[in-house]
This record gives C-alpha cells, structure tokens and sequence, in this order.
C-alpha cells in the first residue's frame, strides 16, 4: 500500500490520495514479421488487454454518488514517457518508453459527505536497444485540481518495473484506491474538480509528446527500419 498525502486547502477542505499496484503482465514483441504479422499481433494484444482491463472495472461500479464525479483525465504532455541516449531522437537510441493506456473510475458522496474516488490507470512500458537494464523505475503523478484551474494537491508514485527475459514489453495496472476530497458544504458537487494522472517527465519529454511525435513498434530494430518520428 503507498502511502497518503493530505494537503490542507483552508480550514474546511483537505485532499488525500493513497495508491497501490495491482498487476503486470508482461507482453513480447515479435521480431522480423512482416505487416500482416504486425496487425494480427497487435489486434491480440489490444483484445487481451481489454479482457485484462475490463476485469478490473468491476468494484468501480460499487460506488454510489449523490451528483457528478470529478473529471478524470490523462495530461496530454504527460501521457507519454519516452528516454532517449543522449538526448538523441532517433529510434535506435529509445532506451525505455511508457505510455498510460486508459483510465477507469468510479466515485461516491452524499448530503456534505467528502467525495471518495477509485481510480485504474493502464500503463503499457517498454524497453528499447539502449534499455541496458531488465528493471526501470518509472513516477507517475497524480493531481487534484479545482476544474480548469489551479492544482489543490499532487502526489508522486514509483512504478518499479522488470521486463523478463526476451519480452520488452510489459502492461501494469495501478489501483488509487482511495482520493477524498472533503466539501464545504452539500451544494459543492464533484463536477467542480478534475483528478490529472501523468508521467513524471522532463521539459523534453514533454515537448516531444506536445509535438505528436512517436515511432512505430518495431522502431529500432535494425538500421534498415530506423526512421524518423511519425506524426500521428
């Protein structure tokens, strides 16, 4: 279980979050297939980790709410974890990526009671030629806002991962079990706040996600097949 973060906001209002990883599930890439192979792989991939992810939907659906639960959204900017060589953009020098695939939520208040929210995130990570290592520490944050304005609280988390032998890509599925936001009064819906989920990444990462580039699946794999970031 990780730990709570409260943030006081004024004498009547106060965040916590608390967190707690729930699965990985390791995924290998195939090498040298041609385009067919390619899609069919990947039609597989995204149907398993739907059958992974819809599982988990389950005690989400438990909770009752009074009015509208907060927004939950993934930073665009932040959506993506993507570590280069030396600064260098250029598929061969990806040493590991990241990239949140979903969220999932559910919440519950009544009368001036504090909002309760459960949140999923579906984290897809991977390892590139330069990933040296078989274990990366990745952070992810998660923030607590008033809606489109200011951050109320924001808390960071490590999402320690290993890549087994011969698979360079791995789904993990984190559970925020409890983010109470306390109300001042009944007429305070959860309509008036967002809950922000994002990688912990630098000013680089961050322009490199606001630009859209990314690379294929297969980037990296031999000189013949390295190109230059795709716009999507």
């Amino acid at each position: 279980m990780r730990p709570h973060f409260t943030v006081a906001l004024s004498a009547l209002m106060a965040v916590s979050i608390a967190a707690t990883a729930t699965s990985v599930h390791a995924q290998a890439r195939g090498r040298g297939q041609d385009q067919g192979g390619q899609d069919e792989e990947q039609a597989s991939k995204k149907k398993k980790r739907d059958e992974e992810w819809n599982q988990s939907k389950a005690p989400l659906a438990q909770l009752r709410n009074a009015g509208p639960c907060p927004y939950v959204k993934v930073l665009y900017d932040a959506s993506r974890f993507v570590e280069f060589k030396d600064g260098r953009e250029s598929p061969a020098a990806v040493a590991y990526t990241g990239e949140i695939q979903g969220v999932s939520s559910g919440c519950a208040y009544k009368s001036d009671d504090p909002i309760s929210i459960r949140v999923e995130v579906l984290f897809q990570l991977g390892r590139g030629p330069q990933g040296a290592e078989p274990q990366r520490n990745y952070r992810y944050w998660v923030a607590v806002t008033e809606r489109n304005q200011a951050i109320i609280a924001k808390e960071y988390f490590d999402l320690p991962i290993t890549f087994p032998t011969g698979q360079d890509r791995v789904f993990a599925t984190e559970q925020l079990q409890t983010i109470t936001i306390p109300r001042a009064d009944a007429k305070v819906s959860g309509g008036n706040f967002e809950v922000l989920v994002g990688f912990d990444v630098t000013p680089e990462m961050a322009a490199f996600n606001r630009e859209g580039k990314r690379f294929r699946v297969n980037a990296g794999q031999t000189t013949a097949q390295a190109g230059t970031p795709n716009k999507q």
